[in-house]
This record gives structure tokens, sequence and C-alpha cells, in this order.
């Protein structure tokens, strides 16, 4: 797992907080989420943490997130062609608008990690 202040520092880059309260917030996800929360409990790997919060993610809709867990379920070993299965799954027990919007995300993620969205 990633040291405390690189997980701090990538949060802070990505959140769309207000910098009133911006260090308040971080720190709050740091000990609720990562590391020192759920994702640093013992009884899952990053990995199926890393599946199961793409497929909740695709489920209720939440799309901002979802971009930052699908670059993080690269990050913890799942496959490109795995986060595409989970959500096609998604497809049936969220709705087909939920896994479009899923499989429009993910394709953007890996366009932007093979620079075509740079291009």
């Amino acid at each position: 797992m990633e040291d405390r202040a690189s997980v701090a520092r990538k949060l802070r880059e990505r959140l769309p907080v207000p910098e009133e309260i911006r260090e308040d917030w971080t720190e709050f996800l740091m000990d609720a989420v990562l590391p020192d929360g759920v994702w640093g409990r013992p009884g899952l790997s990053q990995r199926d943490r890393s599946l199961i919060t793409i497929a909740a993610l695709t489920a209720l809709y939440r799309p901002n997130e979802l971009r930052l867990h699908v670059e993080r379920g690269l990050e913890n070993g799942v496959s490109r062609a795995e986060i595409c299965e989970i959500i096609m799954h998604m497809a049936i027990y969220g709705g087909f608008p939920v896994a479009v919007e899923g499989m429009r995300i993910a394709r953007e993620t890996f366009d932007d990690q093979d620079g075509a969205g740079s291009r």
C-alpha cells in the first residue's frame, strides 16, 4: 500500500473540495477510507476491494468516483478486461444506463492511460 503522504497528496489533487476544508476532508478520508480505514483492513486484498468498489460505483451511478477507482483498480492489478466484465455484469443488476456510463468512463480512462486522451 502507498504511504500516507502519497495517498493524501493524490486525494487533495483529485477531489473537488473547497480550500476552506480541504485538509480536514483529506484527513477524514485517510482515517475512514485509506490507508487507515476500510482499505487497510485485513480480509480482502486491495485487488478484491477494487473489484467490489468498481461494481458498487457503477451500480450507484457515481461517475466521478468511478473514474478514480477504475484507475486505482488498474494500479491494484485488475485488468482492463476484468473492469469491463464488472461493468457489463452491473448492466443486469444496476441497469443498462449505469453500465453504458461505466463503459464510457472505462474507455476514457484506458484512452487517457494510453495517451489517446491528450491528442
